[in-house]
Parts: C-alpha cells; sequence; structure tokens
C-alpha cells in the first residue's frame, strides 16, 4: 500500500538518490581501491604479509578474509530484527539515517588508516560493512509507501541506474587521484587513497541529504513497540517451519547457500588475488573491476534471455558450471592478460545469476502466502551466512596452505555441491522470465 501524495514523483526520485548516496561504498570501498590499499600498508618493508592484530600474529589477506566474514556475521544476526522493525514499526527513516551515517563515518575514518594502526582499519572497515547492509534494510522497506505496485521495477530500476552512475563517477576520479597525484596536489604514497576513503564517507553522508529530506517520517502514524524488536526472529521462524514442507524450495534454498559461497567471495577477494598472487598494480586491479561492473549488465540480459527460452533451471545450471570452471581456470592464471579474461567471464556470470536467483526464487514462493517480506528476508540471511562461511574457509585455507590459489580452486567445490542440489529442483513450468535491472 502506498502512501499518497501529491508530491509522488518527487519523493520516488529523492528515493532513488540514496542508491546513487550509498553505492560508491560498494565500489570504492569494498571492490577496488581499499582491499589494495590495505594489502600496501600492511605488507612489511621485507615483503614479510604476516601482521599483528591485538597482538595475534596472522598473514594481512587472511584477516581481511575474516574481517569481511565477520561483518556479515553480525549482519545476518540483526538481519531479521531490522526487517522486523522495517515491517512493524514508523521508525524507518531514523534507523535508516542511523546506519548511514554509522558507514559514512567510518569511510572517513578509514582516512586515518596507515598501516600501523592495524586495529583501526579493520574496525572501521568492518562498521562500514554493518552500516551499509543496515541502511539498505530500511531502504527497501520505502519502497511499496512511495509508489504503486506497477511502479515498483521502474523505480528500483532508477536506483540501480543511478547508484551505478555515481559510483563509477567517482571511482574513476579516485583512479586519476591516484595515478596523477600531482595534478591535484597530492603528495605521492597512500594520501590519494586515503583521499578517496574521504571522499566516499562525504559523498555518502552528503547525497543522502536529498532522501533524508523528502522521506516520510512516519506516514502510518505507527508507534515502536518493546514486543515489535523481536517480530523479526518470529517471522523467520514462521518461514523456516513453513520451508519444512515445501521440498521444492528447500533443494533451491540449498543450491542457492552453496553456490553463493563461492560466487560472493570472489565478488569480495578477486581484488585482493590478483594483488597478491599476480603482483598486478592498483590501477589494473581496478581496470579489472570496472570490466566486471560493464560485463555484469551484458551477462544479466544474456541470461535472462536463455531463461526465457529454455527456462531458469537450465540458465542457472549453465553459470554455475561457468563459475565452476572459473575456480579451476583461477589457479593457472599467472599474467595480466589471463586475469583480464577471467574478469570478462566472471562478470558475465556475476549479473546474471543474482538477478536470477532472486527471479527463481520469488516464482517459488506460495501464491497464497502474504508474507513476501519475510521469505525474501530468510533468503537475504542465507545469502549473509553463506558471504560468512566462503570468505572465512577462503581465509582459512590460504592460512593452511600458504597460498590464495588453493582457496580459489576450494572454491569450485562449493559450486559443484550447489549444482547437485540444483539438478534436483524441479522448477515449476512458469515464465520464469526476468527484468534485468
Amino acid at each position: 500500500m502506498s502512501v499518497i501524495t501529491t508530491n509522488r514523483k518527487k519523493l520516488q526520485n529523492a528515493w532513488a538518490m540514496y542508491d546513487w548516496a550509498n553505492s560508491v561504498y560498494s565500489l570504492v570501498i569494498t571492490s577496488t581501491i581499499f582491499p589494495v590499499y590495505y594489502n600496501s600498508v600492511t605488507k612489511g618493508i621485507d615483503g614479510s604479509e604476516i601482521v599483528s592484530f591485538f597482538g595475534y600474529e596472522i598473514i594481512n589477506t587472511v584477516l581481511y578474509s575474516y574481517s569481511i566474514s565477520f561483518s556479515f556475521l553480525i549482519i545476518a544476526l540483526v538481519s531479521p530484527l531490522l526487517s522486523g522493525i522495517a515491517d512493524s514499526s514508523g521508525k524507518k527513516l531514523e534507523f535508516m539515517k542511523f546506519f548511514a551515517y554509522l558507514g559514512s563515518i567510518a569511510c572517513i575514518g578509514l582516512f586515518f588508516f596507515e598501516g600501523e594502526n592495524l586495529e583501526w582499519g579493520i574496525l572501521c572497515s568492518v562498521t562500514a560493512s554493518v552500516g551499509y547492509a543496515g541502511s539498505i534494510v530500511f531502504y527497501n522497506a520505502f519502497l511499496p509507501e512511495i509508489s504503486k505496485e506497477d511502479e515498483y521495477d521502474l523505480l528500483s530500476a532508477k536506483g540501480f541506474a543511478l547508484g551505478y552512475i555515481g559510483s563509477v563517477i567517482l571511482l574513476v576520479l579516485n583512479l586519476a587521484m591516484i595515478q596523477m597525484p600531482g595534478v591535484f596536489g597530492i603528495p605521492e604514497g597512500g594520501m590519494a587513497a586515503r583521499l578517496s576513503f574521504l571522499i566516499t564517507g562525504i559523498w555518502w553522508a552528503g547525497f543522502s541529504q536529498i532522501p533524508f529530506r523528502v522521506l516520510p517520517k512516519n506516514p502510518y502514524n505507527k508507534k515502536l513497540k518493546r514486543e515489535l524488536l523481536f517480530h523479526g526472529y518470529q517471522e523467520i521462524r514462521k518461514v523456516f517451519a513453513q520451508l519444512r514442507t515445501m521440498p521444492v524450495m528447500n533443494k533451491f534454498l540449498a543450491s542457492f547457500f552453496f553456490y553463493s559461497m563461492g560466487v560472493q567471495t570472489v565478488m569480495y577477494l578477486a581484488a585482493t588475488f590478483g594483488d597478491k598472487e599476480l603482483g598486478l598494480p592498483g590501477a589494473q586491479l581496478i581496470m579489472t573491476i570496472l570490466i566486471i561492473q560493464f560485463v555484469a549488465i551484458i551477462g544479466s540480459y544474456l541470461f535472462a534471455f536463455i531463461s526465457k527460452r529454455f527456462g531458469n533451471k537450465t540458465s542457472l545450471v549453465i553459470m554455475v558450471l561457468i563459475w565452476t570452471l572459473i575456480c579451476g581456470a583461477a589457479y593457472y592464471v599467472y599474467n595480466v592478460y589471463e586475469f583480464f579474461a577471467l574478469a570478462f567471464v566472471v562478470g558475465l556470470v556475476m549479473g546474471g545469476i543474482q538477478s536470477l536467483s532472486r527471479s527463481t526464487f520469488s516464482k517459488l514462493i506460495p501464491e497464497t502466502t502474504t508474507d513476501h517480506a519475510s521469505f525474501f528476508s530468510f533468503y537475504d540471511v542465507t545469502e549473509k551466512i553463506a558471504i560468512v562461511l566462503g570468505t572465512f574457509s577462503y581465509g582459512i585455507i590460504e592460512q593452511l596452505t600458504g597460498s590464495m590459489r588453493n582457496s580459489a580452486l576450494s572454491l569450485g567445490i562449493f559450486f559443484l555441491v550447489g549444482l547437485g542440489f540444483l539438478l534436483l529442483v524441479s522448477i515449476p513450468k512458469k515464465d520464469l522470465s526476468i527484468k534485468a535491472a
């Protein structure tokens, strides 16, 4: 049920601008500049990769993998709580502001991370991740309140497009600062990268003011009751009980869980792999991420077409097989051209498998249920736990074997297990095609 307002178009435009505001975190901090900077400042002068974290000695990239795992573990634990509050209270805007400011301030805090203060850098990166994911929960909850059902797809796509454009613009600016610091009056060294973290936090908080000033504070005049704090967990338990009677969805979620362990780990740690195993310069690593971003759009449309012609299951099976081959190929990648080629293939299947997974899951939800938010909350928690276990296993395998190549190769096992469950899924013969975002 949408909020009827004479300025609905203005409201929708303001809402979509939060994507423009926060997407810079995903691209600049999570995927590109921060992982490269982190590796460089935590490596010793003698080339040593062992760091001391609160007195505990550990490989720098292993610590980074663990920090990602920890941040998403926090998110997985609080996500049902946040979803329950978002659905049942009138405090969405206040909570959205809190998490947005938490994340943006943490990004600004990374400006002060120079390598010696490792604990500070990890604390800020984990806090930024929690702030980003927490704000998204409440941001998404506004969609049905500011638009009609026939506007959902277009408005959601508009937000995605604004986020993509904004993040690429800022990344290109940051890359120019890093490559040509003299032009910007920036001293050589890590200052340009640190400024990019500062700018990202300011961008995030600054552009967030547009939706914060326009979005309704409490459109339904709801009151936040104490019992609502645990409403999200109660809904998850209800969905879990219902899933026990739905074997098709059970098998699909099992498949989704295992192949997400691989997909999300590759997305978060690809830059770290290129830096450590191939010794690629930061500019080439960032260019790789840009390649993945552009190709992902093509991949979304390509596998949307395949799913329309041959069904979702066939399309997903093809992508999981390709992901398995990617993990095997990563073990044998030794130069920049091979890495670029592999990144192209990753981009091709990255966008497709994420969008098609959501589409397939939505088609498996019972038509008689009205608990769509609760089902998708369960879906979201499944993905977050997969990220925790995937990134943790990646880190521990590197720690035990001393090579990220072994970690990448092991991800193929997750895809094979996911493929096994996927082959057991009998998806109803409906029109499961998707609209590529």
